[in-house]
């Protein structure tokens, strides 16, 4: 009998993220001091992935529910979750809502959102003059943001400078500058709050000027919400970039995600608002949004998103989790605080200072390349690329160890 050769014959090996790379090296590394700083989850002291009590006791609560069944959810999402994601974003009170022209939908994580908007904006945005983009991407960013967009078919994505590594902070002058030279009616990728993986955040007094531009060039605002309330500590600061743009009557999407502020990791608790001009618009947008996702993922999972609509739509549940969020956030704070401290003392090369601006869970260090791979190799510490990491990974076991790894590539001759 003859056999025709498999129709993935050649099919080539996908090159991996620098990501999926590292911690494939950090798995293999049999060092017993070995640090991973550059994971996705937030941390708790012990190291590992921190459980939020309310949620947890939720979440059991629901699975054990005769009550519920096992019935597909609409394809758009739980109502009662979108209606309170939305309000957690926008605010209760927003004129967006208030006038009944924001589109929900429960998507499967933040970046099944991301392509979710991406879709609609490929297939409906401005039809008549067939919108392609080109998408703008804050630099850095996060390595599969490009390729979510180009999955989708917008496939001119370019950069703006976002993140000056030698004033370790925003460079607006330069963000506005790449902006200005953007063709009109551009996608441009936003960061609301705990920019990854830099955790560098534009100013309330920042963010207008960025909004004037976004507005007077007729950009498309996509918003990325990742972990709000966990950058400052405070949800209505954390959204505020989003709220005032609204206010200003842009119209914008925004992909959010509940794995950090919720713990919710492996649930993939994602959702996708879009604020319209007009409520006429809305169930146009609606049915094409609908249509789609039923050739993304058809129907989303409940669970999660039935622990999160439970959480905020009790008075007394949403203030508990509120108080868990905040807990959360100032641990990262005095976490940053501790390494500060520690690199000062040991005299350290460079001003820390800006280690201790809110940034959420990541942060980053003025590390070259070479001394980033020193400290993999040498002292088994790993980081994400330009010295960046997850400082929800430190605690009281490694800090000390951290710290003494970066202060020796400091000052080692490479």
């Amino acid at each position: 009998m003859t056999s025709t050769p498999s129709v993935f014959l050649d099919t080539p090996i996908a090159v991996g993220t620098s990501e999926t790379k590292l911690f494939a090296d950090f798995r293999r590394d049999s060092h017993h001091d070995k640090v991973y700083l550059a994971g996705r989850e937030c941390l708790g002291e012990d190291g590992q992935t921190a459980v939020f009590p309310l949620v947890w006791k939720i979440k059991q609560q629901i699975i054990t529910d005769p009550t519920l069944n096992s019935e597909y959810p609409q394809s758009l999402g739980l109502p009662d979750f979108t209606r309170r994601a939305a309000e957690l974003a926008l605010g209760r009170e927003s004129r967006a809502i208030v006038e009944n022209r924001v589109l929900s939908v429960q998507t499967v994580g933040c970046t099944g959102a991301v392509r979710l908007g991406a879709e609609l904006l490929r297939n409906w945005c401005s039809v008549s003059s067939s919108w392609s983009g080109p998408v703008l991407l804050p630099s850095p960013c996060d390595d599969s943001l490009a390729g979510t967009f180009k999955a989708a078919g917008l496939c001119d994505v370019r950069r703006y400078r976002y993140w000056d590594k030698e004033c370790q902070g925003v460079c607006l002058d330069k963000m506005l500058e790449d902006l200005e030279k953007a063709p009109e009616k551009s996608l441009v990728v936003l960061s609301a709050s705990g920019h990854y993986p830099t955790g560098s955040d534009l100013s309330q007094s920042e963010w207008k000027l960025v909004a004037e531009v976004l507005e007077r060039r007729q950009f498309i605002p996509f918003f990325l919400s990742a972990a709000l309330g966990l950058c400052t500590a405070d949800l209505e600061q954390d959204a505020w970039s989003i709220r005032h743009c609204v206010s200003l009557g842009l119209e914008l999407l925004c992909a959010q995600s509940f794995s950090h502020n919720f713990g919710l990791y492996g649930e993939r608790v994602g959702h996708l608002l879009c604020v319209l001009k007009q409520d006429t618009y809305l169930l146009a947008v609606q049915s094409q949004a609908e249509k789609l996702v039923q050739t993304l993922w058809s129907r989303p999972p409940a669970l999660g998103a039935r622990v999160v609509a439970t959480v905020l739509s009790n008075p007394a549940h949403l203030v508990e989790w509120q108080e868990s969020v905040k807990s959360t956030a100032e641990r990262s704070m005095l976490v940053r605080e501790r390494l500060r401290e520690k690199l000062r003392i040991l005299g350290s090369p460079g001003d820390w200072d800006h280690v201790t601006k809110p940034g959420g869970l990541y942060c980053c260090l003025r590390l070259s390349a070479q001394q980033v791979d020193l400290l993999a190799k040498r002292r088994h510490v790993y980081f994400l690329p330009d010295g960046c990491l997850n400082v929800s990974a430190l605690n009281s076991r490694n800090l000390d160890y951290v710290a003494e790894s970066i202060h020796m590539a400091l000052t080692s001759h490479l």
